[in-house]
């Protein structure tokens, strides 16, 4: 807990003294009218950089042309995203993490730094591999295109499915993240919106976004996720609500094995309601991570894409600006249904549930099918444990109204 403190307090510093003109921030989203304009970051260029992430292979390109393939580009805006600048990343990460990312990422043989990458948490889920600087500059920098999207009021929703990545920090990588788009994304955000929300979806603790921002109350971060001993990234307890002027601006709902959407859309609701009543929110943005989806190689959850975009929904009938970015999702035909479903929410569009005949067609059977099957696992989420949750969350929410 020491070394957390520690580094909330390193996060805060960079959060708290960002040249920001508070002068001119939005309250309540007033300057950007809600007329249901939605921009969508795209580039070929971007896409195939991204299918080059070995985790989630060609996942980039296929989620992208089912969107394509049901039609759906021609109702937004498409953005080219822009790489993130070095003054982009000091924002948040240290000037020595970026430049080892860059030394390796120029080596073409990244093994002989093994010493110096360990120590920025480089090696087995965050290989050093040549290119690698190029690929997550320049996913942070379509997070940041999002957001500065949104900041100018030339979109009402941004999205950027292959951002995401919640676990990156300050000098370390974990969990497949490099660089935390998230959190420079947020930063941006803040140059206009005075009070920003953070909604993470992803089967895991959205640590990384969590630990920037523990220590203000700009910024309120909810996660909910699996917790369970041994699990990673084993943080996100009920208990853990922020520190000094961020205290009780952490909301951690952990949930256990076999949650299924209809009780997790409830949670969702019941707890995302008090947020907004107690916090207001200005802009929200929205992790997608779909590892909770029934069928994920994690194995933890029931949830099908109804789950994702009934909470999507929940968010955009508030009206304000909202952020949607990707996050995890192993089981790759079924993370792009859930984002092209999640895509077709932001549009009021409805779906046929035949899988549009397009170059990853295959990749859908045998059902070729829209929809995900629920799962079956044994939901450990009783009434009593979930209404404590609630309860205590609730009660710490009271803190700052």
């Amino acid at each position: 807990m020491e070394d957390e403190e520690m580094f909330c307090t390193s996060s805060r510093q960079n959060v708290e003294t960002s040249q920001i003109d508070d002068s001119k921030k939005t309250s309540n989203g007033t300057d950007n009218e809600w007329n249901g304009k939605v921009a969508y970051v795209y580039s070929e260029s971007y896409i195939k950089l991204c299918d080059r992430m070995g985790k989630v292979p060609e996942r980039a390109d296929m989620a992208h042309s089912l969107i394509e393939a049901y039609g759906l580009l021609s109702d937004m805006r498409i953005l080219p995203p822009h790489e993130a600048t070095e003054q982009d990343l000091v924002s948040f990460h240290s000037r020595d993490y970026i430049e080892c990312l860059k030394t390796i990422s120029a080596s073409n043989d990244p093994e002989k730094y093994d010493e110096t990458t360990e120590q920025f948490g480089l090696g087995y889920d965050c290989p050093a591999e040549e290119g690698i600087f190029e690929y997550v500059s320049m996913v942070a920098g379509a997070t940041i295109t999002a957001a500065e999207c949104l900041n100018n009021g030339e979109c009402t929703v941004a999205i950027n499915w292959p951002g995401g990545w919640h676990h990156a920090k300050r000098d370390e990588a974990a969990g497949f993240c490099y660089f935390n788009d998230i959190v420079l994304g947020i930063l941006k955000l803040r140059e206009k919106f005075e009070r920003v929300l953070y909604v993470d979806l992803d089967l895991h603790h959205g640590d990384g976004v969590e630990d920037a921002f523990c220590a203000t109350a700009k910024v309120m971060t909810v996660s909910l996720h699996k917790y369970s001993p041994g699990f990673f990234p084993g943080t996100g307890s009920l208990e853990s609500i922020g520190m000094s002027k961020g205290k009780y601006y952490t909301v951690n709902v952990p949930l256990q094995e076999g949650i299924q959407d209809e009780q997790y859309c409830d949670v969702f609701e019941r707890i995302l309601t008090a947020v907004k009543d107690a916090f207001n929110p200005d802009v929200v943005v929205c992790q997608c991570g779909a590892d909770g989806l029934s069928g994920d190689p994690m194995a933890s959850f029931n949830l099908t894409s109804q789950a994702y975009t009934g909470c999507v929904q929940c968010l955009l009938n508030w009206n304000i600006p909202l952020l949607l970015v990707g996050g995890g999702g192993y089981h790759i035909a079924n993370t792009c249904r859930c984002w092209a479903q999640l895509t077709s929410t932001v549009l009021h569009r409805t779906l046929s549930s035949d899988i549009p005949e397009h170059k990853y067609f295959p990749e859908y059977g045998p059902s070729y099918d829209l929809s995900v099957t629920p799962g079956n696992r044994s939901n450990q989420n009783s009434k009593d444990y979930i209404d404590e949750v609630i309860s205590t969350i609730k009660e710490n929410l009271e803190y700052i109204r």
